[in-house]
């Protein structure tokens, strides 16, 4: 809101200076973002008289001039023709300053010393555009300063308004807020209304088809209205707000909207068809040309202003081009009317309009101040343009709104506060912004806000009123109460972390994708119908269609990470996430939510390199991943199983984590079907943990373990074993053997073919003995690895080599 301190002056006395009735409006709420004098610092540009007017000797379209600034004659070269010798013009003198930082230097034009320059009101940023230089009139006296002599000194100020102060949306308004501060009434306009024409019913009606987004709807008559370029100050007071005059007519609604807060607009009643006025729904689809030219396509929802066969405004936005003010306009039907708030927001932000009218409708104006800014707003055009206004007014006002009545009590008042004031202190304050107060027991008042206070609606919105007028800087500071505490975190969060840095140190980076996928996303890891999984809970407002169902697996989101990243050139993958998935839970409204790590890796192992060979993951990485989380964490009796695995899975090359019985997670190479769905080429291999699982099987970590100082020994054992036999079984037979002084098994060598028949393999083990409390002798080795070769033959029936 763009305001001037001249124009507040009218509305209130205030002897303030300029900066500080700034600081004043910005601690009431209203903050000035921009303070700019009018005229300040150019004293230099004074008004003075053309004594001669020669042609340039060296140029054709410049002028030679003699000028007489009141104490000297100075040459000044000028390139205007629309003045002549005797005018009296503005001068800008040597030293002067002109807006856009323009120095005023003595300097020579082809060949001819300038002492000054004549300007134009364009160059002394009174008015947008202009055709020449300023005449001035004649009465002014010379040497007087420019802005002295049209009586245009002034100070603009730029207030940023929160949306929810509607009410100062206005030079009444704001001086409603200082005139409340000061202890001061506000001098509102004298609004005497000739009525000379005949009876307003005998010349328009309106009907009002939407009292819902059209409760109250005033209108008045003028005839023999005259065009004509605004006054100067008309034209300066709208100048400095930042609109263009137009005409004495458009301009007044324009002047009195900023005066009042309250959009008006005038047709021309030559082009309203039948003399009617209709305020209805538009049809669908229809079709209406604004103001602007534009044509726009409306709904249902928008609100228009209707004649007897058209539409003729876009209601609170904007007017149309077949009904506007324009040369020729004798007959002008004022219109001052209330729309509904939400509906104007609605059709201005889907037409993508925005008006100063729709700019103060969508915040809400003042339904009783309708009648007042229509009768000032008829009053001035009928004295700048000579027209008879008619007798009466149009008022169809078919759901009278009621001021809200709000309680509020002085306890309540002063303990959010932090104040101590009394009753008639709290009751001095708010009768100061106009509200009616009353006190029907001590301590409790009632409150009854007027209707231009759209923002007021509770208690705590009068507290705020009323330590806004006491001053904000009366306020006691004090610092707040609180315990301060520190929370270690939880060995949940823990272990989470720790969970996340041990994939991290293994090269892996961490990803967050959206816990939503699309619906196909299960179709495509090859999950079956009735398959849980594939039954994910469906969001009533999805971000998109692709978004739209909540994962019950982390694969699909690492799956599209993947092949975005692939798409890139990215090859060498190593992505894990570690997030909640959602599991539809049987007779529950609500999903169970397991906690996840799931990792998904592809491409080569290590960077390639002149002293290395270059090799791909494969199924191994994976499980020296597992395992090394499994280890840290203290799993106990964790086995690998092939069996029961999940569709998404390579046959062969994946397997369960079990511990005992329970499972843990799974990992191996994602079936080809899968990465051809995805359109990935090369192998994927996918890891996922359920975390909770996790901690529930874990073992609290021991004591630990000193090294023997005895030495220990090994033996190896070759077999053949049934192709289809897994190695983990011959492993799982060895450690089975209950002996302390077997250290530990590993597998180092697996060989298929050459002499060895299609349905076996060969097998490599090396077995440990040892003991922590002396050296075991040949003896005790041969009787212990024995036992061990015993139990591979009678549990897995293996053949030696």
């Amino acid at each position: 809101m763009i305001v001037t301190y001249n124009w507040l002056k009218e509305f209130v006395d205030c002897d303030l200076p300029a900066a500080e009735l700034s600081h004043l409006l910005t601690m009431l709420g209203l903050e000035v973002e921009r303070m700019e004098e009018l005229g300040g610092g150019m004293d230099d540009v004074v008004v003075a008289q053309v004594l001669e007017k020669n042609q340039h000797p060296n140029a054709d379209k410049l002028s030679l001039c003699k000028v007489d600034n009141g104490k000297e004659i100075l040459n000044v070269v000028c390139g205007a023709q629309n003045f002549k010798a005797g005018d009296k013009v503005a001068l800008a003198q040597i030293g002067a300053t002109l807006p856009g930082d323009f120095k005023i230097k003595r300097s020579k034009i082809r060949g001819e010393e300038s002492c000054g320059m004549l300007c134009s009101e364009k160059e002394l940023a009174l008015s947008l555009e202009s055709a020449g230089i300023m005449i001035l009139p004649e009465a002014f006296k010379l040497g007087t300063p420019l802005f002295d002599a049209l009586g245009t000194k002034d100070t603009v100020f730029e207030i940023g308004l929160t949306p929810n102060r509607a009410d100062c949306l206005s030079v009444v308004g704001i001086a409603r807020e200082i005139a409340a501060k000061l202890g001061k009434k506000v001098h509102y306009p004298g609004l005497e209304v000739a009525e000379t024409g005949a009876p307003i019913d005998t010349i328009a009606k309106v009907t009002i088809e939407a009292p819902e987004l059209c409760p109250r709807y005033t209108a008045r008559h003028i005839t023999g209205c005259t065009l004509a370029p605004s006054p100067a100050w008309l034209a300066n007071r709208l100048q400095a707000a930042g609109i263009r005059s137009i005409n004495n007519v458009v301009d007044v609604t324009n002047y009195v909207l900023l005066e009042y807060g309250h959009p008006l607009h005038a047709f021309d009643f030559t082009l309203v068809a039948g003399g009617k006025i209709v305020v209805a729904a538009a049809g669908e689809g229809e079709k209406f040309v604004t103001l602007d030219g534009q044509e726009r396509i409306l709904t249902a929802s928008d609100l228009t202003i209707r004649d007897g066969e058209k539409g003729v405004a876009l209601a609170g936005i904007m007017g149309g081009g077949n009904s506007e003010i324009g040369e020729g306009t004798t007959e002008v039907l004022l219109e001052s009317a209330y729309f509904n708030p939400s509906a104007i927001r609605k059709t201005s932000k889907r037409l993508g309009i925005h008006t100063e009218s729709s700019h103060r409708f969508e915040r809400g104006t003042d339904v009783a101040g309708l009648t007042r800014a229509l009768n000032r707003a008829a009053q001035l055009i009928a004295e700048l343009s000579g027209g008879k206004i008619a007798k009466g007014i149009i008022d169809v006002y078919l759901h009278p709104v009621e001021p809200r009545v709000i309680k509020a009590r002085l306890a309540r008042i002063n303990a959010v506060s932090g104040l101590s004031l009394s009753a008639a202190e709290v009751q001095d304050i708010l009768e100061r912004l106009e509200f009616e107060v009353k006190q029907p027991e001590p301590g409790v008042f009632q409150v009854r806000v007027p209707l231009f206070r759209v923002d007021l609606e509770r208690e705590i919105d009068l507290v705020e009123e009323v330590v806004r007028l006491n001053g904000f800087e009366k306020v006691p500071a004090t610092l707040p109460q609180a315990s301060v505490f520190s929370d270690l975190p939880s060995d949940f969060q823990r272990l989470a972390a720790r969970v996340k840095d041990l994939l991290v140190s293994q090269g892996l980076s961490e990803v967050i994708n959206y816990s939503f996928v699309a619906p196909a996303s299960c179709e495509k890891i090859l999950l079956s119908a009735d398959d849980v999984r594939s039954n994910g809970m469906v969001l009533l407002n999805p971000i998109s269609d692709e978004l739209s169902v909540m994962r019950t697996t982390m694969l699909p989101g690492l799956l599209d990470t993947a092949v975005k990243n692939i798409s890139f050139r990215t090859l060498n993958l190593r992505i894990f996430e570690m997030r909640r998935i959602y599991l539809p839970a049987p007779g529950k409204e609500l999903p169970e939510e397991p906690l996840y790590v799931s990792a998904l890796l592809t491409g080569s192992r290590d960077l390639e390199g002149w002293n290395q060979k270059k090799g791909e993951i494969d199924f191994f990485d994976v499980k020296g991943i597992a395992e090394n989380i499994l280890a840290d964490l203290s799993i106990p009796n964790v086995s690998f199983s092939a069996e029961s695995l999940d569709p998404y899975y390579h046959p062969g090359k994946a397997c369960r984590i079990l511990c005992g019985n329970k499972v843990l997670g799974s990992l191996g190479e994602l079936h080809p079907t899968v990465q051809e769905n995805y359109g990935i080429g090369t192998p994927l291999y996918y890891l996922e943990l359920n975390f909770e699982a996790l901690l529930a099987s874990r073992k609290g970590k021991g004591a630990a373990q000193v090294p023997s100082r005895f030495p220990s020994t090994f033996r190896d054992i070759a077999m053949l074993l049934p192709k289809e036999l897994p190695v983990a079984d011959v492993l799982y037979c060895v450690k089975g053997v209950k002996a302390p002084e077997l250290e530990g098994v590993e597998v180092f060598d697996v060989y298929t073919g050459g002499n060895i028949s299609a349905a076996e393999k060969s097998v490599a083990i090396r077995v440990r003995y040892g003991s922590k409390e002396r050296t075991l002798t040949d003896d005790e080795v041969t009787r212990l690895h024995q036992r061990v070769t015993d139990a591979l033959t009678k549990k897995l029936n293996v053949s030696f080599r």
